[in-house]
């Protein structure tokens, strides 16, 4: 049993739903369908009436083709069968267009909710949550909901016309149609049986496809770095393994679920025998003794017919209720996998929803205490108080905090003691989307969506002009980098702004938070990778944007940390010095190792030296010093 039943990691959001919980919130997405449902229930109805009734009428022909009816009767036979099947189709017709409108619609709804479910979750969900395993249950599980659906439908047609075969064939012998129920116990209880065995095989499949699928993410993502490192064959043997490891749960998931249906056929095979000599006995027994057949005691031929067409009927839908659980639980283990997701507890919570004007800028940190695991404390009691529209460096080696504090002010992380102040309101009151509005965020890394330089700078403000996102371009740099950009600003990026250099990319992203005009500019600075002339540039746009904004820069070049109006030194999370580039510098602390470490070598004398290779003894242009400057 642990062979079938062994689980595979759940996702820390994951949870457990009764069936009875699962249904009542599928039906909540199908209360909007009340209408169409309605008309595809009468359709179904009717077509089970229609479907049902054909081979009654069959069975009525062979009787009076025993009693030599005549040519006539035949015909009219036919004919009405004609007119049923049509009518079967129309029927059928009208039921696939309105119930494909509603599932349709229903997993339009699911998707959305998932998605902007997905969307507002706090930024530390994605920490730990592979976006390859987002994706699958976006995609493949709400889609696998709606085959589910379908199926249902589906079962329900065969139903109803088992119940009307079965309620005629009762009228005709009351005998054969209780010893035609009676085995139904048999098929109901083996389906119940492979209940949760289904469910947890279907679990695992979807979980290991989640994990192929995140596998693959990464892999297309980073095959650059995996060429340059010749990683190729190292990434194939990741993918191979778990392609194994997705062999294996499915293999398992064919196994159980092949394993039914051995089982139900057998069944049905004894049970046919069983109705066909008793069927056929008192059919015999009926062309010897007509007599016999008024008191149910024994069949006409045509009863006999009917009954083998009514267990066909009855046991069809019998069997596919065996397949149809497992199918069945395959949609509700796939609701299961979104549900979790919609339902995952966000970690930063507003305490109101208060509206937010246009901020002045002042920021203030009071005892404010971070830990994101619960072990490692980041900011053990920090304080500090950001004047409006003053511009602060956050200056430190890796893991000092300078990352988490702007985070915290952007609301992405949850801090666990303490306030945050923004004009002297605490954040947590805030409406989230209006404050969040009045934020300028520029990471390391910027990254731009598909589609040209002008969709990316309006990306923020899309109601923008092209005036509008023209006049921001233009502010960075004096926009000569626009120029440089084979079309301008309607440049098509690529993915991920891959058509772009980073120093470009940076610079639209400068542009961005430009022509979004937000009270707080956040930038995790990292211009290292540029050539010169790109940094330069990126200098004179981060001048424009910190221009009458409170600034809150992590400071990685020499440049951002001298034009700052204060430099915040930090150390395992505790401000240790704070003060002017030249002040600090005369202390010979801590900012002066960090300077003689990491942002010498960027000072006017290494420019000097290693401004022309060929020509060391040549300094620098006076204009290009003053763009260090």
């Amino acid at each position: 049993m642990g062979f079938i039943m062994g689980g595979l990691d759940r996702d820390s959001y994951d949870r457990t739903y009764s069936d009875r919980e699962l249904l009542r919130r599928i039906l909540g997405y199908f209360k909007p369908q009340a209408r169409r449902m309605g008309v595809v229930t009468a359709v179904i109805l009717l077509s089970s009436v229609f479907e049902g009734l054909i081979p009654i009428i069959l069975s009525k022909v062979i009787d009076r083709l025993e009693l030599h009816a005549q040519l006539r009767e035949v015909i009219l036979f036919c004919v009405a069968i004609i007119l049923l099947q049509s009518s079967n189709w129309l029927l059928n017709f009208i039921r696939q267009r309105y119930s494909a409108r509603a599932i349709g619609d229903v997993v339009l709804r699911l998707r959305k909710d998932v998605f902007a479910a997905v969307s507002t979750h706090d930024l530390s969900f994605y920490d730990d949550q592979p976006t390859g395993k987002l994706v699958s249950r976006i995609t493949s599980d709400t889609q696998d909901f709606a085959m589910t659906m379908d199926l249902t439908m589906n079962l329900v047609s065969q139903l109803g016309g088992m119940i009307i075969v079965l309620g005629f064939a009762f009228s005709v012998s009351v005998r054969m149609s209780l010893l035609m129920l009676g085995m139904s116990p048999i098929i109901i209880l083996i389906s119940l049986g492979f209940r949760r065995i289904a469910r947890q095989v279907t679990l695992n499949a979807r979980r290991i496809m989640a994990k192929v699928n995140a596998n693959i993410q990464e892999s297309v993502s980073g095959i650059a770095v995996a060429k340059g490192f010749r990683q190729e064959a190292t990434m194939y043997a990741d993918f191979d393994e778990l392609n194994r490891q997705a062999y294996r749960v499915n293999l398992k998931r064919g196994l159980v679920m092949a394993t039914i249906f051995p089982l139900i056929v057998g069944t049905f095979g004894i049970v046919a025998a069983i109705m066909l000599y008793s069927g056929g006995s008192a059919a015999l027994r009926g062309l010897t003794e007509p007599a016999a057949i008024a008191t149910g005691a024994a069949l006409s031929v045509g009863g006999w017919y009917l009954f083998m067409q009514a267990m066909g009927m009855f046991w069809f839908p019998m069997t596919n209720i065996a397949s149809f659980w497992s199918q069945f639980q395959d949609g509700l283990s796939a609701a299961e996998r979104v549900f979790a997701l919609i339902d995952a507890n966000p970690h930063v919570i507003q305490t109101d929803s208060q509206p937010v004007p246009r901020l002045q800028g002042k920021l203030e940190f009071r005892h404010v205490h971070l830990s994101y695991t619960g072990n490692e404390v980041v900011l053990p009691d920090f304080n500090l108080l950001v004047e409006a529209r003053e511009s602060v460096a956050l200056v430190g080696h890796t893991g000092a905090g300078k990352t988490s504090i702007a985070r915290l002010i952007a609301r992405f992380y949850e801090f666990q003691d303490g306030q945050i102040l923004a004009d002297d309101r605490d954040i947590r009151t805030f409406d989230l989307h209006q404050y969040r509005r009045q934020l300028g965020i520029v990471p390391q890394n910027p990254f731009l969506f598909l589609g040209t330089v002008l969709e990316n700078i309006r990306y923020g403000k899309p109601e923008a002009s092209v005036e509008d996102v023209e006049r921001a371009a233009a502010q960075v740099a004096g926009g000569d980098w626009v120029h440089a950009l084979p079309n301008g600003i309607n440049t098509d990026v690529g993915e991920r702004g891959a058509r772009l250099s980073m120093g470009q990319r940076q610079l639209v992203a400068l542009a961005r938070v430009i022509l979004h005009d937000p009270s707080i500019f956040i930038l995790d600075e990292a211009t290292a990778s540029v050539d010169p002339l790109t940094e330069v540039q990126i200098q004179r746009g981060l001048l424009e944007v910190m221009r009458n904004r409170t600034s809150i820069v992590i400071a990685h070049r020499l440049f951002t940390v001298r034009h700052a109006q204060r430099i915040i030194v930090l150390s395992q999370g505790q401000i240790i010095e704070e003060g002017n580039h030249e002040s600090l510098l005369e202390r010979r602390g801590h900012y002066a190792e960090l300077y003689d470490t990491y942002f010498r070598h960027q000072s006017l004398e290494y420019i000097d030296s290693s401004h022309n290779l060929d020509r060391p003894d040549q300094p620098a242009s006076a204009k290009e010093q003053d763009e260090f400057k």
